[in-house]
């Protein structure tokens, strides 16, 4: 059976998918970081107490948004911060030296080739506990089309 689509529907049709079309053209998404290298010494270096963190990557790429990746380096005795928590994902990994990483607010050996990952909205931090510095890689990030989970009561705490 073939049926006819009236002219006032198929024009209405076309008129909204085109009006679609333009609001997405012109809500222009932010540039995605583009495939690149970048040396230690083009990192940019935010120096606090007790620590140096290079950031090497942030923004938005492809597939995700609130992108970070970096480099730390803490002083023995020190931290960036306390445990903490934020919705992104985050990996760290301990390249050299030792100390202790803080997950659900228990605290775990940090040593060098260990790696944590830190769920959303999971209490987490790394303390160096040992006699030299403590250099970790940073991988942080929230990934595009999946809903930012909801903080839990839990997590506002930290």
């Amino acid at each position: 059976m073939n049926r006819m689509i009236p002219s006032f529907t198929l024009l209405t049709a076309l008129a909204a998918g085109t009006a679609a079309a333009a609001d997405l053209a012109a809500a222009k998404p932010a540039a995605a970081v583009p495939s690149a290298i970048v040396s230690a010494e083009q990192a940019k270096a935010e120096h606090g107490k007790g620590y140096v963190f290079s950031t090497y990557f942030s923004g938005q790429t492809f597939g995700t948004q609130d992108a970070l990746t970096g480099v730390a380096v803490i002083e023995p005795g020190q931290e960036i911060h306390p445990p903490h928590v934020h919705a992104e994902e985050e990996y760290l990994m301990v390249i050299e030296g030792s100390g202790v990483w803080s997950l659900h607010d228990k605290e775990i050996p940090a040593k060098a080739g260990d790696i944590l990952y830190a769920a959303p909205w999971d209490s987490h931090g790394i303390r160096n506990t040992g006699k030299v510095p403590l250099k970790f890689v940073v991988m942080k990030w929230q990934s595009k089309g999946v809903p930012v989970p909801p903080q839990p009561e839990a997590a506002h705490q930290h």
